[in-house]
């Protein structure tokens, strides 16, 4: 069991802000601040933005509590709707993906526990954006960042009925 010895403070101004067309990710605390217990990310999606795609993690619960607006969360087969104050707790090797609901923005914090480095992994798919990454890197890292890709017919049915 990983154990935050150590009080871990990041303030707002201070955090690092990953700024794409439709998506904020504000790194917040990684696992090397809190000795692997977790990691929590602020992601603030645009109106009827994708989140993050199917993948599933095999240490790692995902919890995602929404601040603002409206998300769609995968948990395996299950496609439910988040309102501002609910949260979801997606279990290893559980299939999840998450976007902001149709016709609305989301504003969600994010912890994933045990901790995952995750912020280089957020920085590679901001380089892959700009097109200073391949997809092939993004692949390989799979493994290094536990968050393996999958793919989810239902999510693709809900994504694309939006």
């Amino acid at each position: 069991m990983s154990l935050i010895v150590e009080t871990a403070v990041v303030r707002e101004v201070d955090a690092e802000t990953i700024i794409s067309p439709a998506a904020t990710g504000r790194l917040l605390i990684d696992s090397s601040d809190t000795g692997g217990a977790l990691s929590t990310i602020r992601m603030t999606l645009a109106e009827g933005a994708d989140g993050a795609v199917p993948h599933h993690h095999a240490t790692s619960t995902e919890f995602f509590y929404i601040l603002e607006g409206k998300a769609r969360i995968l948990s395996g087969e299950q496609i439910v709707t988040l309102e501002r104050g609910d949260v979801a707790a997606v279990p290893p090797l559980t299939p999840h993906a998450f976007a902001a609901a149709p016709g609305h923005t989301a504003d969600l914090l994010i912890v994933v526990a045990p901790g995952i480095q995750r912020f280089e992994y957020f920085r590679l798919l901001d380089r892959l954006r700009r097109g200073e990454a391949t997809l092939e890197e993004l692949l390989a890292s799979q493994e290094l960042y536990d968050n393996h890709f999958l793919d989810s017919p239902a999510w693709t049915r809900d994504r694309q009925a939006s």
